[in-house]
């Protein structure tokens, strides 16, 4: 039998350290946080829609500079939002393990690349097809494409339930969000996360980047039309210059 260790050589149990105070309360989160938080974001995705308005202005036909804002922005909305959405929607802080985050990340972003690419492959594809097929067609034909394109990389990508650490810690589901406990006969012992609450958290995810991106395209656009078209002397007005002297 070990003899026991002297009592100076063993190692003291230390209690566990109280966690600190948060530098920023929930009060604050949810008032000054989420708006400078929106503040600097919105400022970061107009000079992304000013980059993309830029290289779209004289590659368009005809479109007036204020119709080809509205279409950029909706395209931003789309493409860097809407459709990775689709796929990975917003989910609150409570969701998510610490082990997938670089994972998610990964997938996120390879899901807004090939939007954004797809997107932009779909408006060079209508360009190209419109003196065959004609406008309407041209178009229809555009987003048959993107979507099948988009469709085919939201089949390969992964659902965030399937990564290996989710499947080896919590088997096979779909998502990430935390499921009822369930007691061998299957009688919940613990609720889930509250759907109402992920359904309330989506939504005004949605709402406020509709709002952002429509607030860039409805303010940019009457600034373009100023600045690109500005506005004539009305031919018929009479001219103040005196008449020319003949010689």
């Amino acid at each position: 039998m070990t003899p026991p260790r002297p009592p100076w050589t063993r190692r003291p149990v230390c209690p566990p350290v109280p966690p600190g105070p948060d530098l920023f309360s929930r009060t604050i989160q949810a008032n000054v946080g989420i708006g400078v938080g929106l503040v600097l974001f919105g400022m970061a995705m107009g000079a992304l829609f000013a980059v993309a308005y830029a290289v779209c202005l004289g590659r368009t036909g005809g479109l007036r500079a204020r119709s080809l804002a509205l279409l950029v922005a909706g395209g931003g909305f789309l493409g860097m939002y809407l459709v990775p959405f689709l796929k990975y929607p917003a989910n609150p802080p409570a969701i998510g393990h610490e082990e997938t985050i670089q994972q998610r990340s990964a997938l996120y972003l390879i899901m807004v690349v090939c939007s954004i690419a797809f997107l932009a492959g779909a408006v060079w594809l209508g360009k190209r097809l419109q003196s065959r097929f004609g406008n309407w067609n041209a178009t229809l034909l555009a987003v048959g494409a993107f979507v099948i394109a988009i469709g085919i990389v939201m089949l390969i990508l992964p659902p965030l339930g399937h990564l290996a650490d989710n499947k080896a810690n919590f088997g096979n589901q779909a998502t990430e969000t935390p499921l009822p406990l369930t007691d061998p006969k299957g009688n919940i012992v613990f609720p889930g996360f509250p759907a109402d609450v992920l359904f309330a958290f989506r939504f005004y995810s949605v709402g406020a980047q509709a709002i952002l991106w429509a607030a860039i395209g409805l303010v940019f656009a009457p600034l373009a039309e100023r600045l690109l078209r500005p506005v004539r002397p009305d031919a018929t007005a009479p001219s103040q210059e005196p008449d020319p002297v003949p010689a």
